[in-house]
């Protein structure tokens, strides 16, 4: 992870919840954010990234409805 967006996630205090996502959401966020050729892009897609973690409903612009854990 790169360490502007580690230090992003920590200053807004949503590690938490960044790592409470599928693996394939954390990879898709890291990759869209740093595939960004413009400065200004990276930072836009960096506070859509943060935005949807703490709604926690949200991914990419849709629904997400994080799975409950299952009693034992």
């Amino acid at each position: 992870m790169p360490g502007f967006l580690r230090e992003a996630l920590v200053q807004e205090g949503l590690m938490k919840a960044y790592r409470q996502r599928p693996p394939y959401q954390q990879n898709d966020y890291i990759g869209w954010i740093t595939r960004a050729k413009r400065e200004d892009t990276k930072l836009r897609r960096l506070r859509q990234m943060l935005d949807e973690l703490k709604r926690g409903d949200r991914y990419m612009k849709m629904t997400y409805k994080p799975k409950r854990p299952t009693k034992p």
